[in-house]
């Protein structure tokens, strides 16, 4: 019986993957999304960028679909949750980066090409979920949390994980309709009556 490790290498052709390669690569595919657009990107043009071989890409990405996802899925990651008080403050802050995030061209280019190919492509709608949402959720998760230990919210483990959800679903695609598709600035008076409706309830919209 091998070992996961000596797995890994015999499908990687027997060399470790490089991360700086990687990144490279990723960034590569990113400034070749904004400048030829998704139909015209290749595995070769995004191989000559990186300056590595096309059979380096397809070692690690079996199609153009997966690549640009990873592409697109670091760019996210960069996303943090730094403690500010409270949580009405802390969903201020995370939305603003989000929106900042979004205001990137590679950014926007990148997401708005694979879920537009995603919507005829299950397998990238499924990639996209595990490689993009479900790792944000972690944002959701810890700012509950956080929230609940400064006692701003009640503890209420039977219904987190589908709460959780809702709270992702909601910002994320309050921010993205805004941002991408009725191209309207999220500045920091949106995103305050964003978080009182978020918060409070359209009565609380209502008020300010």
């Amino acid at each position: 019986m091998c070992s996961s490790s000596t797995s890994s290498r015999r499908r990687t052709g027997g060399r470790p993957r490089s991360a700086e390669a990687d990144a490279a690569i990723l960034e590569a595919t990113r400034a070749a999304l904004v400048e030829l657009g998704w139909s015209k990107l290749t595995m070769g043009d995004v191989a000559g960028r990186a300056g590595v071989a096309k059979t380096t890409l397809y070692r690690r990405w079996a199609s153009k679909n997966e690549l640009v996802v990873d592409a697109v899925a670091v760019l996210f990651d960069e996303l943090e949750l730094p403690d500010r008080g409270s949580l009405m403050a802390d969903i201020e802050g995370v939305v603003l980066q989000f929106a900042a995030l979004l205001e990137r061209p590679e950014t926007k280019t990148a997401l708005m090409a694979v879920i537009a190919e995603s919507t005829r492509d299950e397998p990238l709608r499924e990639r996209i979920r595990a490689s993009i949402v479900d790792r944000q959720k972690r944002l959701v998760l810890a700012g509950r949390r956080r929230a609940q230990a400064r006692g701003e919210l009640p503890a209420n483990p039977a219904s987190a994980t589908g709460t959780d959800d809702l709270i992702f679903d909601v910002i994320a695609g309050a921010v993205v309709h805004r941002a991408l598709v009725s191209a309207e600035p999220v500045d920091a008076q949106w995103v305050q009556r964003f978080t009182a409706l978020l918060l409070g309830g359209l009565a609380a919209a209502a008020r300010t």
